[in-house]
């Protein structure tokens, strides 16, 4: 692949993960707003609502590993290209940030899941 359609790739994969994380951050915020009405509610809607941000937490986690990742390879095979200029430099020092929204962002959520658990159940 040429640079540019490297560059083309990166970004396609970088919007992949931005996207990845709204759906949810919004879902999330919904629940913090929603689990002390849900929290009155019956176990069978109680455990719906977890078993929805369970799923929906999980789709999430592998949107963002898997955008990042593929942003990565792309990122090492702009390593290759031989004639890098300011923006490729630039493109492939992100690469180890990539592994905040593989792991890190992931582990914040499932701890936001653990929260909005204990507020429902206890």
């Amino acid at each position: 692949m040429e640079t540019s359609q490297l560059i083309r790739e990166f970004n396609t994969n970088r919007l992949h993960l931005i996207l990845a994380q709204l759906a949810p951050t919004g879902l999330l915020a919904f629940a913090a707003i929603a689990t002390p009405a849900i929290a009155d509610s019956g176990e069978y809607l109680k455990a719906g609502f977890a078993l929805i941000l369970l799923a929906s937490g999980i789709l999430g986690a592998l949107a963002e590993y898997s955008a990042a990742s593929q942003a990565q390879a792309t990122i090492d095979a702009l390593k290759l290209v031989t004639d890098k200029n300011p923006l490729v430099e630039r493109v492939i020092s992100f690469r180890p940030w990539l592994e905040v929204a593989k792991f890190v962002t992931p582990a914040i959520f499932v701890a936001i899941f653990v929260a909005i658990l204990l507020g429902l159940y206890a």
